[in-house]
C-alpha cells in the first residue's frame, strides 16, 4: 500500500476540516495557508499542506479525500520542502499559482507560466479527476495543470508522453522515501522512438519494459488490455506521441505507483473494506527484468527451472562458460559462417513471446503479415518480423534490426515471432518439424490401438467381475473415474480420456499387508498413510480415509480429480485410488523420506536439514505454491498447507500434497467464502478462520508460518513464555521489532547458514503473515524475492493474531472440536 501518513494531530485537524463545505476553486486574493484544504467538487480529492510519514517538512499536495489514510498522488514541491508552517498557496500578480514562506518574503514554487500578464485574471480549480488546472477566469482556457507534472502515481485520464508543442515530456518518478517526496531513481515513461512503449527505469538503465502498448494481452501493463476496465487512448502524431488510460467502471478507483525499489504496483480501492488493495506488482518474475537473458535471448515460461535462458533460433551464446554457470546477461550471437544474403535462408516461429524492444523497430501499419515477410526476406539486414498489432489480424508489419533485445515466452499469451535463420538452420527446424509431426502421428497411432486392446481387456474383465462386486464399488456398474469426477466444478470440462486407475481393494490391502500398523507411515486428520509394495515392486503410499474422518465424497473427489490434472516437480504424484463401499483410497507415488514435519520437530532428526537444504526446501514449496495459483491450467487455493503436507523424496525435495480441502478458482477468480471452514490450526489466516473467506492470500499467510516454522524448527503453535504472545509468529514479531530474529534461529543448524539471508528469509515470513490479506504478497512475489538477494524488501506490518482486540476478545481455535464465529462453522484439524 502506497500511504503517506499524518501525525495524529494533523489528521484529526484534517478531518475538523472536511466536516465543513469547502470549495473547489481558488480566486484572485484567495489564499490557502497550511491547515487549510480545497476539496473537488465531488468530493474525490483534497488539496492542502502536508508532512509525509515521520517528516517535518511541509509540502502542498493533493491526496484522496474522506479515505482513513491519507494517500498522495501530487505534490508541488517535491523538492524545495517547507520547514514550517508559514507555507500559503494564493494566485501571484501575474495570474501564477505561488507558493510563498514567511509573511511572503520567500518564493518556494510557482507555475511559472511566462504567457500570463496583469491582464489575464487566473483562477485554480480541483477537478474530480485530481487534476489542479490553472484557466482564464473568462474564456476558461487551461493554461497549466498538474497533470503536466506528474510525481510518483498514474492517474486515470493523465498522458504520460510528450507534448511537442507545449515542450513537455510526461513520466512518473518514484519518490526517495515514504519520508521523502523528492524525484527518486525509478521512472515510469511512455517511449514514444520506434514503435511506442512503456518502461519502467532504475536511473537511466531499463529495468521492466511492459511491452509494445498496442499488443493484445500485453500492452502497457497487462490488466490494461481489459477493456471491462480500462479504455486505452493512444495519440501519435506530429504535436504529440502520448498514452493515456480511462475508467469504463465509474465504480471502480485505480492508482499506479513507481516505487524507489523498482517496482511498478496498480492498486484498486475497496470501499467495503476501506483500503487499497494491490491487483499486480511489475516486474514480479525473473523473465519480467529487462534484457535478463541479453541480447538475441528468450526467457523461458518454465518457473520450475531457475535458469530460463535460451538463444533464438539462429543464435547460440556469447559466453558458454557464462550460461553454463547459469549467467545469460550476455546474450547470444549469430551462429559461425552464417549467410543471410539470398542464400536460402527464411523464418522459424517462435510462439507467445513478448515481442523484443521495438525501439528501434519500423513499423508500417498499411502491411499484410505475408507481404511484411517479403520485406523482410529481401533486406538483408533485417532480424525478424511480427504483426504490429495481432487484433487487426493479418495487417500490421514490425521489422527488427541488429540485436532482439527483452524476449520472452509466454504459457499463454504473447504474439508470435518470426525470426530470420540462415539455410542450415531453416532445414534444422524443419526437420525438427517434420519429425515431431511424424512421431506425434505414430504416437496417437499407438495409443489408439492400445486404447483398443486395453479396452476389450477391460471389457473381458468387467464382465468376470460384474457377478460378485456389483452393488458393492460405486464404479463396478461401468462407470470410469472420469465419469465419477466429471460433476466436480472446473475439472468436468477436461479431457475426459486422462481417467485416473482404479485399483481393487484387495490388490492394496496385499500390497500393505492388510493395512497393518508396521507399514502404518502416519496419520492425518482424515485418515492414514500407509506404505506398500506391489506386485511388480513398485513401492506405493496408501491414503486410507477413516469412515469418521469428516472427508466425504466430495473432498475425496476434489483431491483425486485435483491431483490427476496437476503436473508439478514440487507436487506430490498421484498413482490411482480405490472406492469399494465405505472404503476410500488415495495411492500416490512413495516418498521415503516421510513428511517435512518428521524431520523439522525431532531433535535427533533435525540436524540433518542444513541451511542450504532447508532454504531448497521453502524454494521449492513456493515454487509449487506459485504453480497451484497462476501457472496451471486450473487456479487452485490448497487451504490446508502445513509441514506435515510437504513430503520429502529421497533427496529431501519438497513436494506438497493432501488436496482434499483444495478449492478451484475459475478464470480470473482469486477467492471465495465457505460456511464451513476446515484446517490446521496455526495456519489459517484470520480472514479465513473467522470469517470463511479463502483466498490465494490466505495460501500466502499458511505459507508464511511453514517458512518461519522451516527457520527456527518450532511450531506456531507452540507456548513462548518468555514473550507476550503465545506463538511462534508473535515471538518472531516481537525479536524483529527489537533486531533480535538471529535469537530465534534453529541452532542445529550451527553456523553453517548466512546470517543476512535468514534474515530476508524471515522478513519474508513475516511479509506474508500479515494481518490484512492484500497488505500480502503473493507467491510470485515470494518466488522472486527468495531468489533475488538484492532485491530490496518491504517492511512488514503487524502480524495476524498477536493484537490485544483479538486476545481481549477470546477469539480461539482449540482442537478437536468445532466452534463457530460470525455465522461460520470452524472444523479444527490437528497437524500429525
Amino acid at each position: 500500500m502506497n500511504t503517506r501518513t499524518v501525525s495524529l494531530h494533523i489528521l484529526v485537524l484534517f478531518l475538523l476540516l472536511h466536516s465543513t463545505d469547502s470549495s473547489d476553486t481558488l480566486a484572485p486574493n484567495d489564499t490557502l495557508k497550511d491547515g487549510d484544504v480545497l476539496i473537488s467538487q465531488g468530493r474525490k480529492f483534497a488539496l492542502g499542506f502536508f508532512s509525509p510519514g515521520k517528516s517535518t517538512s511541509h509540502y502542498l499536495g493533493i491526496w484522496y479525500y474522506g479515505q482513513p489514510e491519507q494517500t498522495v498522488v501530487w505534490v508541488a514541491n517535491r523538492e524545495h520542502p517547507l520547514n514550517d508552517t508559514s507555507g500559503v498557496l494564493a494566485l501571484d500578480r501575474y495570474g501564477n499559482l505561488a507558493i510563498n514562506a514567511n509573511n511572503g518574503s520567500f518564493l518556494i514554487w510557482s507555475t511559472n507560466v511566462s504567457s500570463l500578464n496583469l491582464d489575464n485574471s487566473t483562477t485554480a480549480q480541483l477537478l474530480d479527476s485530481g487534476n489542479l488546472v490553472l484557466k482564464h477566469d473568462l474564456s476558461k482556457v487551461v493554461v497549466w495543470q498538474s497533470f503536466d507534472y506528474p510525481t510518483d502515481t498514474y492517474l486515470p485520464s493523465m498522458k504520460l508522453g510528450l507534448d511537442r508543442r507545449a515542450g513537455l515530456d510526461r513520466f512518473v518518478t518514484s519518490w526517495k522515501s515514504e519520508d521523502d517526496p523528492a524525484p527518486g531513481s525509478c521512472s515510469y515513461r511512455f517511449e514514444p522512438t520506434g514503435y511506442p512503449q512503456l518502461f519502467l527505469y532504475k536511473g537511466r538503465a531499463p529495468y521492466w519494459r511492459g511491452g509494445a502498448i498496442i499488443e493484445k494481452k500485453q500492452g502497457a501493463v497487462p490488466e490494461m488490455a481489459n477493456d471491462l476496465v480500462y479504455n486505452i487512448t493512444i495519440t501519435i502524431n506530429a504535436m504529440e506521441v502520448s498514452l493515456m488510460y480511462g475508467i469504463a467502471n465509474a465504480s471502480v478507483v485505480p492508482r499506479y505507483v513507481a516505487y524507489e525499489s523498482g517496482l511498478l504496483k496498480h492498486f484498486i480501492w475497496h470501499d467495503e473494506e476501506q483500503r487499497w488493495t494491490e491487483f499486480s506488482s511489475h516486474p514480479k518474475e525473473q523473465c519480467d527484468y529487462y534484457g535478463k537473458c541479453g541480447p538475441n535471448g528468450n526467457c523461458g515460461a518454465n518457473y520450475a527451472d531457475q535458469f530460463d535462458c535460451t538463444c533464438l533460433p539462429g543464435f547460440e551464446p556469447k559466453s558458454p562458460g557464462d550460461w553454463y554457470l547459469r549467467d545469460g546477461s550476455g546474450g547470444c550471437k549469430r551462429r559461425q559462417n552464417t549467410s543471410l544474403c539470398r542464400s536460402g535462408e527464411g523464418f522459424v516461429k517462435v510462439e507467445r513471446v513478448k515481442l523484443p524492444d521495438t525501439s528501434t523497430a519500423h513499423v508500417d501499419m498499411n502491411l499484410s503479415l505475408n507481404k511484411c515477410e517479403q520485406e523482410c526476406l529481401s533486406d538483408c539486414n533485417c532480424t525478424a518480423y511480427s504483426s504490429a498489432n495481432e487484433t487487426m489480424g493479418e495487417f500490421g508489419c514490425l521489422k527488427w534490426y541488429g540485436d532482439l533485445m527483452d524476449t520472452r515466452e509466454y504459457s499463454d499469451l504473447g504474439q508470435d515471432l518470426y525470426v530470420q535463420v540462415d539455410a542450415i538452420d531453416l532445414a534444422r527446424y524443419r526437420k525438427k518439424s517434420t519429425f515431431v509431426k511424424k512421431a506425434m502421428v505414430a504416437l496417437s497411432v499407438s495409443a489408439l490401438l492400445l486404447l483398443l486392446l486395453g479396452s476389450l481387456m477391460y471389457c473381458r474383465m468387467l464382465k468376470r467381475k460384474r457377478a460378485d462386486r456389483r452393488g458393492r464399488n460405486p464404479l463396478a456398474s461401468g462407470t470410469t473415474s472420469s465419469a465419477y469426477f466429471n460433476d466436480l466444478p472446473g475439472l468436468k470440462d477436461l479431457n475426459s480420456e486422462e481417467h485416473l486407475p482404479l485399483f481393487d481393494f484387495e490388490t492394496v490391502a496385499a500390497a500393505t499387508n492388510n493395512f497393518s500398523s508396521v507399514n502404518e507411515l502416519g496419520q492425518g486428520g482424515f485418515g492414514s498413510v500407509y506404505k506398500g509394495v506391489m506386485n511388480h515392486g513398485t513401492e506405493i503410499a496408501v491414503k486410507r480415509l477413516s469412515k469418521y474422518s469428516g472427508q466425504g465424497n466430495e473432498e475425496f473427489k476434489n483431491e483425486v480429480g485435483l491431483i490427476a490434472k496437476l503436473q508439478h516437480r514440487n507436487l506430490v504424484k498421484i498413482i490411482g485410488c480405490c472406492i469399494q463401499e465405505d472404503e476410500k483410497l488415495l495411492i500416490y507415488e512413495y516418498l521415503p523420506n516421510n513428511s517435512l514435519d518428521s524431520f523439522l520437530f525431532d531433535d535427533t532428526r533435525r540436524s540433518l536439514l542444513d541451511w542450504e537444504k532447508r532454504f531448497e526446501i521453502a524454494y521449492g514449496v513456493a515454487r509449487g505454491l506459485m504453480y497451484l495459483h497462476q501457472d496451471s491450467s486450473l487456479r487452485i487455493i490448497h487451504r490446508d498447507l502445513k509441514a506435515s503436507n510437504v513430503l520429502l523424496d529421497v533427496a529431501l525435495n519438497p513436494k506438497i500434497s493432501d488436496f482434499g480441502m483444495a478449492r478451484i478458482c475459475g478464470g480470473d477468480q482469486i477467492e471465495g467464502k465457505t460456511k464451513r471452514v476446515v484446517g490446521t490450526y496455526g495456519y489459517m489466516a484470520p480472514e479465513y478462520a473467522l470469517q470463511g473467506r479463502f483466498s490465494i492470500k490466505s495460501d500466502v499467510y499458511s505459507y508464511g508460518v511453514l517458512l518461519l516454522e522451516i527457520i527456527t524448527g518450532q511450531r506456531n503453535n507452540g507456548c513462548y513464555h518468555m514473550g507476550p504472545f503465545c506463538n511462534l509468529i508473535g515471538h518472531v514479531w516481537e525479536l524483529w521489532k527489537e533486531g533480535k530474529c538471529t535469537d530465534i534461529v534453529d541452532r542445529s543448524m550451527d553456523n553453517t547458514y548466512s546470517e543476512e539471508m535468514v534474515l530476508r528469509c524471515i522478513q519474508i515470513g513475516l511479509l506474508c503473515v500479515q494481518r490484512y490479506a492484500s497488505d500480502r504478497p503473493t507467491m510470485s512475489t515470494v518466488v522472486f524475492m527468495l531468489g533475488n538477494a538484492d532485491v530490496l524488501l518491504p517492511s512488514p506490518k503487524q502480524p495476524a493474531f498477536i493484537d490485544e482486540s483479538a486476545r481481549n476478545n477470546n477469539i480461539q481455535l482449540t482442537c478437536n472440536r468445532t466452534c463457530s464465529v460470525n455465522g461460520v462453522t470452524i472444523s479444527v484439524v490437528e497437524a500429525r
